[in-house]
Order: C-alpha cells, then sequence, then structure tokens
C-alpha cells in the first residue's frame, strides 16, 4: 500500500492541518516528517479552535493512528503542553500517538542558542521563530544531538549535561545580551520529558513497513512549505529540513517508490512569516484586506503574515519539485468581494522576462508580470457543494488548472472542517 503525501506549496501557513483532519478518515496513519513545533497546524470544528505544533493533526479521529517521525524535532516543553490541551478532549494518547525513536530532541539551551544567533545579525536576521530548531538541526547533522531512544537509556541525563555545557559556551561565543535561568528552563524541561516517556516510543521506519505490508492506508503530514525547503526555498531565508516530497523518504524511512499521491495545498493568494524576499507581496489596501479577511497571523507565534497576489510562477515550481498529483485550493473565500483579481504569470528577471523560479528573486532582481481576471463578490462561506461556487471563481480555477496541468480537487471556503468543496 503506497504511502499518500500531502505537502504547502508556498511559505508554509496554507492550512495542511485543515485538510490532514478532513482527510483522516480516509486514512490509518497520519505520520509527520519533518520540522518542529515553528509549525502551527490549525484545525477547527464543532465551534472549537485547535492548534497543534508537533502532534499529528490526526489526533481527533479515533480510527487513526498518529506518528511523530524521525525527521521531526520534538521539544517536550512544547509537547507537554500540547498533551495537556488535549485531556479535556478524552483522547485515547497512549495508544494513538507514537514517537520515532530517531526524532531529535530540542533542548532548553537549543532556545537560547538560537535567541542568541538571531540577535548577532542585527539586520541580517532571518526572523527566526526562536523555537530552537535550526540549533537542533545543526546538532543533528554534526552528530551531537540527542535523540528520543536516549530517554530509555540509564545515563541519558550525563549526555544532555554535555551538550548542554558545550550549548552555553557557545552562547557565550555570540556575545549579546540573552537574560536566562537555565536551572529554571531544565525544571520545566526534565519535568516535561517525564511525561514525554510515559508516551510509545517506536522504532517508526519499521512500524510503517509492516503497517503498509498489512494494506494499512498512511498520509504523510508535511510543515511549513515548500518555498521555506532548505534546499529549494528561498535561501537563507528558510526553514532547517526539507519541506518538499523527498523529506518524507528521509523523514519516515518510506522509500521513494513506495509514494503514492501527492497532495498539494495552496492559498488563493500568497502570505509569508518574517524575512525574505516576496515578488507579490502588497503594501497597499488590497494587502491589508487579505490579512485582515484571512486572519493572517501566525498560529505559532501570533506575527502578522505579509500578504500578496498568487505567484504562479513559485507555485509551479513547488508543484513541479514535488511530483505534485492532486491541488487543494485554500481561503478562496478571504478573495471575496476583490473586483480585480491579480496573479503573476511570470517575471522580470534582470530585463528578461522568465516563466521558472530563478536562483535569486530578491526585489532588485524580479519584477512580477501579472495576468488580471475578474473577481467574484459571493460569500463562499456557506456554500457546500462545488454547483455553487460563482463562475468567476470557477474561471479562476480553471485558469491555475490549465497553467500547472494538475486537477484542483478541493476548494476550501472557510477554516472549519465543514466548510471544505469536494470537486
Amino acid at each position: 500500500m503506497a504511502v499518500d503525501l500531502l505537502l504547502g506549496l508556498q511559505w508554509g501557513d496554507e492550512g495542511k492541518g485543515k485538510i490532514v483532519d478532513v482527510l483522516t478518515a480516509n486514512y490509518d496513519i497520519i505520520a509527520r516528517f519533518q520540522g518542529g513545533p515553528n509549525a502551527g497546524h490549525t484545525l477547527e470544528f464543532d465551534g472549537i479552535k485547535h492548534v497543534l505544533h508537533t502532534i499529528p493533526s490526526g489526533i481527533f479521529h479515533k480510527n487513526a493512528v498518529n506518528i511523530v517521525g524521525n525527521g521531526v524535532v520534538i521539544d517536550p516543553v512544547i509537547f507537554k503542553k500540547e498533551l495537556d490541551a488535549l485531556k479535556k478532549f478524552n483522547l485515547d494518547i497512549k495508544s494513538k500517538l507514537f514517537i520515532s525513536r530517531k526524532a531529535h530532541l530540542i533542548l532548553p539551551t537549543h532556545r537560547l542558542l538560537d535567541a542568541a544567533s538571531e540577535a548577532s545579525k542585527g539586520k541580517a536576521k532571518i526572523g527566526s521563530t526562536l523555537k530552537g530548531i535550526g540549533p537542533t538541526y545543526m546538532d543533528k547533522t554534526g552528530r551531537n544531538g540527542m535523540r528520543i531512544g536516549d530517554l530509555e537509556l540509564s545515563d541519558w541525563k550525563e549526555k544532555y549535561r554535555s551538550l548542554a555545557n558545550k550549548h552555553e559556551a557557545m552562547i557565550s561565543f555570540y556575545n549579546v545580551d540573552i537574560q536566562y535561568d537555565l536551572a529554571e528552563l531544565e525544571a520545566d524541561f526534565f519535568k516535561a520529558v517525564t511525561e514525554l516517556k510515559e508516551l510509545t516510543f517506536i522504532d517508526s521506519e519499521e512500524y510503517l513497513y509492516q503497517a503498509q505490508k498489512q494494506g494499512k492506508k498512511i498520509l504523510a503530514e508535511g510543515a511549513q512549505g515548500s518555498l521555506l525547503d532548505i534546499d529549494f526555498g528561498t535561501y537563507p531565508f528558510v526553514t532547517s529540513s526539507n519541506t518538499t516530497a523527498a523529506g518524507a523518504c528521509t523523514g519516515l524511512g518510506v522509500a521513494p517508490n513506495q509514494i503514492g499521491e501527492v497532495k498539494g495545498i495552496f492559498k488563493a493568494y500568497t502570505t509569508r512569516v518574517g524575512s525574505g524576499p516576496f515578488p507579490t507581496e502588497l503594501f497597499d489596501e488590497d494587502g491589508e484586506t487579505m490579512g485582515r479577511a484571512g486572519n493572517e497571523f501566525g498560529a505559532t507565534t501570533g506575527r502578522p503574515r505579509r500578504c500578496g497576489w498568487l505567484d504562479l510562477v513559485a507555485l509551479k515550481y513547488a508543484v513541479r519539485i514535488n511530483g505534485v498529483t492532486e491541488l487543494m485550493m485554500m481561503k478562496g473565500d478571504v478573495l471575496s468581494g476583490f473586483e480585480k483579481l491579480k496573479i503573476c504569470t511570470a517575471y522580470s528577471y534582470k530585463g528578461e522576462i522568465i516563466e521558472h523560479f530563478p536562483y535569486n528573486i530578491e526585489p532588485e532582481n524580479v519584477t512580477p508580470v501579472y495576468t488580471e481576471m475578474n473577481g467574484w463578490k459571493e460569500d463562499l462561506t456557506k456554500m457546500t457543494s462545488a454547483d455553487q461556487l460563482p463562475k468567476t471563481l470557477n474561471d479562476y480555477i480553471d485558469f491555475l488548472e490549465k497553467e500547472l496541468e494538475v486537477p484542483i480537487k478541493i476548494v476550501s471556503v472557510g477554516p472549519d472542517r465543514t466548510q471544505t468543496i469536494h470537486r
């Protein structure tokens, strides 16, 4: 049985959590394959809004097992807060949430290192969420990291102390004023680790292999977005992991020939959090309207998202490098009321018109070339079927499908799981 993937195709915040929640009824296992608590997956149903940071978005469904894969980095303190928030929903966490022994741990000193590194950059800050993600992946690739499986060893605290001491020496190297009480941070950390150790740790690659042999349906859940990929994103303004389809193979131990459908999610417009180039960014009333109507604030950080027209050049690039087989368009309702809509279909790049995503999209090199279309005024949020969608929205969708050469199977018309139209 093939493993299906669900990925974000922009700079994150596309609405992956909602769609995983909607699709979970069709799957036996939901497996998160990369990233850390810098992700914020928002789910809304029964009048309640849930924000998950590390736990897969299928956790509210009784039919599905949820796995935190080896490619994920885990902050026990944040993980404990997530578990505490779930307690009132009477979920069977012990039998429905498993963690890979090979997943790396975010230590308190990783977060301090993150803050020191960002502070040292001055105006060149990359917009880190300061969750310790980058330093944890640095320790992983530097072969110094601590993993979930280490917590099962009797001497894990000795390993922790050795790594924390090294981090403190590195923090002092940055020579910036970072105020912290490590003893207090460690008390919270050790308490959270105690609770984490009550969960089920697994050799996730073996678990998933056996599940495939048994014919289980598996959905791999990505975090962030393709344009934040460490290799293919807008480097250095990226995250520290592979957010693209290839990351699911390394982040779960799934062979490339076992990948089935690749479901790509994008917004009907474009947003970005933090620093970095953004060719279609709007600084006018249209951008403000998008942000206000779309409630564009980071689920993890609360930071306002930068908003702009849909960038089809970047979206085509993401579709191609991921091998996307079907698309989901989110937040079509946010564009209701715009008389005219613009879609970036090419770039003027150093004086030449190009339709591919170049090495450098800094504003001095790239100017968007727009195609204009008619907008729609109808309120989409109460619509429940594709035949209710306004003609101009269908024209918009048809144009995108023709350009992207991939069908748009879902149109989201609101944040609730019920506000989802299948085409």
